[in-house]
């Protein structure tokens, strides 16, 4: 490209371009779900435990972790388009051998490179979603890339569990090879060669942050497996991350040539974005990791109609983002913002009346608004944050924006988890002590019980068990509402950006 003028309209195969990362994208996407439901049967084919199988799972989000932020240099050193293609060929290679595993050391170690290969995924295709397309299509350029991150956890655990019932586990990971050959030529075909920016490498940045992120993933990870706090294992963990994360921040404002520039933080839009993506990061993951378990316990549902019945969630998505993909050009993008965070805030309200007798009904209705909500967040959010800041950055940008948002899933996971966990615990001793074999409750919900029937008595502990369970569920949506009530006032802090011309990324292609 030769001039400034030069417009994105003039960019070749941009159709194609758009398939060709997306596909990648949804392939990355998906695996950091799709793998979870197959974990029993993993166990007894690599020879694993119950405990040690979920390294399958941590290792892989360790490492995608640690390798997100170096995306930037990377792709500077070696080339946006070369570092794709490195992505795509690495990580479609060992999810084959991931599938071909023949223990739990090999699936590991296939695991941790899966990870470390995918990591540059994500952060990539949204810099090519941005740079491909001119300023004024961003919004839906933003829509479409939203579509694959946020429908593919939703449809992730459905398409594993189905894989597993029908084939076989190894096909969870074997299914990404088609996949990952298309992407792969698709993309070696029609990406256009962008310059390379030779610049330093920071590796003492690098180390304490990888140590931060790294500790942080382990604790969330591991934390609810050793009883978090009372396992010393924790406290290092912990300890490693403050270190980490701490000195990071004191090298990034005190040092020269640091990993990531410090001006990408003075974008106010770009650190509010930050905040935002971290909400929707909670909210998205956090609510996906208690229903399936929710439905499979209490309301007895199978994987597949677990799927069935959480899929709308994702139409609401779809259908979100294909209209605020236009409505970002002609509304203020927080007032979208506000209008989603509002209806997911709703949503959420609708989920603290679930009640184990209940139908399907309100199940649907509520992801379905969810969906529409997240939706209606994710994309103006995503085309704001970007909107202010210089296209030099934006490869830096998009790692932290993905490292964020997968951190922020993390914790809400972990927290939602450990309420859950515990609250039940607390439930159970309450409503036990209600129904005892002294007091009127119990003779008016099983006289049976009350006599002292022992499968009677067995009947009621396990109706009080489901009650416990329900509440704390109860709690958690409750505190994710309050989560997306308090991140509203954040919009305040967003800036709408000023009228540019249409070739504002074009220097990013030259």
């Amino acid at each position: 490209m030769t001039s400034a003028t030069t417009s994105h309209t003039e960019v070749p195969h941009r159709g194609l371009i758009t398939v060709s990362i997306m596909l990648g994208t949804i392939m990355q996407v998906l695996d950091t779900t799709i793998a979870n439901v197959a974990l029993p049967n993993m166990t007894g084919d690599l020879g694993a435990s119950q405990d040690t199988i979920n390294w399958v799972l941590t290792s892989y989000i360790v490492a995608a972790a640690i390798m997100t932020p170096v995306t930037g240099w990377l792709s500077d050193r070696v080339g946006r388009r070369e570092l794709f293609l490195i992505a795509i060929a690495g990580f479609t290679v060992m999810s084959m051998l991931c599938g071909l595993s023949w223990s739990l050391e090999s699936m590991v170690a296939f695991r941790l490179l899966q990870g470390v290969f995918g990591a540059a995924i994500v952060p990539l295709s949204q810099t090519f979603m941005l740079d491909i397309n001119p300023k004024e299509r961003h919004g839906q350029a933003m829509a479409l890339w939203g579509a694959g991150i946020m429908v593919g956890p939703i449809i992730g655990p459905t398409l594993g569990g189905w894989l597993t019932e029908t084939l076989d586990w190894r096909w969870v990971f074997f299914i990404n090879l088609p996949v990952g050959i298309v992407a792969f030529l698709g993309s070696a075909s029609f990406l256009p060669r962008i310059a390379r920016r030779l610049r330093g490498f920071d590796f003492f940045g690098f180390a304490m942050l990888s140590l931060g992120v790294g500790a942080l993933q382990l604790m969330l990870d591991r934390g609810a497996e050793v009883d978090w706090f009372s396992a010393t294992e924790i406290w290092i963990y912990l300890g490693l991350a403050i270190t980490g994360f701490w000195v990071f921040t004191i090298h990034l404002m005190t040092g020269k040539d640091t990993f990531i520039d410090p001006a990408i933080f003075r974008d106010r839009n770009f650190v509010t974005g930050l905040i935002f993506i971290f909400v929707v990061g909670v909210i998205l993951l956090a609510s996906l990791a208690l229903l399936p378990p929710m439905l499979s316990k209490l309301f007895g549902y199978s994987t597949i109609l677990t799927g069935l019945v959480m899929a709308p969630r994702g139409v609401g998505t779809m259908i979100s983002m294909i209209l605020v993909g236009r409505l970002v050009r002609f509304v203020d993008a927080r007032i979208l913002v506000v209008a989603g965070l509002s209806l997911t805030a709703w949503s959420l309200h609708m989920m603290t009346g679930f009640s184990p007798q209940m139908d399907d009904h309100l199940i649907i209705v509520s992801g379905i608004v969810q969906g529409l909500g997240l939706g209606l967040v994710f994309v103006p959010l995503s085309t704001v944050a970007f909107a202010t800041l210089d296209p030099v950055y934006r490869t830096d940008a998009t790692s932290l924006f993905s490292l964020v948002r997968n951190i922020g899933s993390s914790i809400g996971i972990s927290v939602v988890t450990l309420l859950l966990t515990r609250n039940t615990q607390i439930n159970h001793v309450d409503l036990s002590a209600a129904v005892n074999p002294y007091g009127a409750a119990l003779k008016s919900l099983s006289p049976a019980a009350a006599a002292g029937d022992p499968s009677a008595l067995a009947q009621v502990d396990q109706l009080v068990n489901a009650q416990a369970a329900m509440i704390s569920y109860v709690n958690d949506f409750k505190l994710m509402m309050l989560v997306a009530l308090a991140a509203i006032p954040l919009t305040l802090l967003l800036r709408m950006p000023k009228a540019a011309p249409a070739a504002d990324g074009a220097a990013a292609m030259e």
